[in-house]
């Protein structure tokens, strides 16, 4: 399917944060997906993983994450300044300010004509815990979080002391948890302990492990794995097709 980019600077309780969005061009209702990035905001991997999405009939959403904390259109390099800088900017940002960051994308999404009325989300890594966050607002009818990180960690500052794995009675939609063996950032004991605390509760959800490394999906850098990529994305998109369709 062929689509179409552009931007919109919607506004926050925050500031405007910059969304790009990737949409089909030919007339129709789609569902959207809140697509979140790694630290580094939209970079070409994150753009190009947005628009396979689109492709497939989605308007896919991806906002400037720390929108707050750098000008507009900022996007960190993949190295130790970006690195460090995206780390940084995490720790700045209260989690909170994401939960508004969601609701300012869903009041703009439920305003547009090509909108069929389902939301989704998907991200990777900081991304990944992100898009978990936005399945806590009961718009969002399923989730896909790929290497979720800091869900175990509780290091995201939080105003109120209820983090993100703290909410889980929120959560009405679907979530797809997908995560690599060798993720050195998400040891197993940690992910054991997210899946134990989900098997506790009455959300549908499914769980799967691969043999990959911290952001395997990003297809730039030497632990992109292709094979693994295309299983998480007919992964996603058959979620989204049977929850956001009808």
């Amino acid at each position: 399917m062929i689509i179409q980019s552009d931007f919109i600077d919607l506004d926050t309780p925050t500031g405007p944060m910059r969304t790009y969005i990737h949409r089909p061009s030919k007339a129709g209702k789609f569902p959207v997906i809140l697509f979140y990035s790694e630290i580094f905001q939209q970079t070409g991997p994150i753009e190009r993983a947005a628009k396979i999405i689109a492709s497939h009939g989605y308007a896919v959403l991806v906002p400037e994450v720390f929108h707050e904390l750098n000008p507009i259109g900022t996007v960190l390099a993949y190295d130790d300044a970006g690195r460090d800088k995206g780390n940084a900017d995490k720790s700045a940002k209260d989690v909170e300010s994401y939960d508004s960051d969601n609701q300012s994308m869903i009041d703009w999404a439920k305003k547009q004509t090509w909108f069929n009325g389902h939301i989704g989300a998907m991200g990777f890594c900081i991304g990944g815990h992100l898009a978990f966050r936005a399945a806590l607002n009961a718009a969002v009818k399923s989730t896909a979080c790929f290497y979720a990180t800091d869900l175990h960690t509780n290091t995201i500052p939080n105003k109120i002391g209820q983090h993100s794995i703290d909410r889980l009675k929120d959560i009405k939609g679907e979530l797809l948890m997908i995560w690599g063996k060798q993720d050195s950032h998400i040891p197993t004991v940690a992910r054991m302990q997210i899946h134990q605390k989900l098997l506790e509760t009455d959300i549908v959800f499914s769980w799967h492990e691969f043999n990959g490394q911290h952001a395997f999906m990003r297809d730039e850098g030497e632990r992109f794995d292709a094979e693994l990529a295309t299983l998480g994305y007919q992964l996603s998109l058959r979620l989204f097709s049977r929850t956001l369709f009808g």
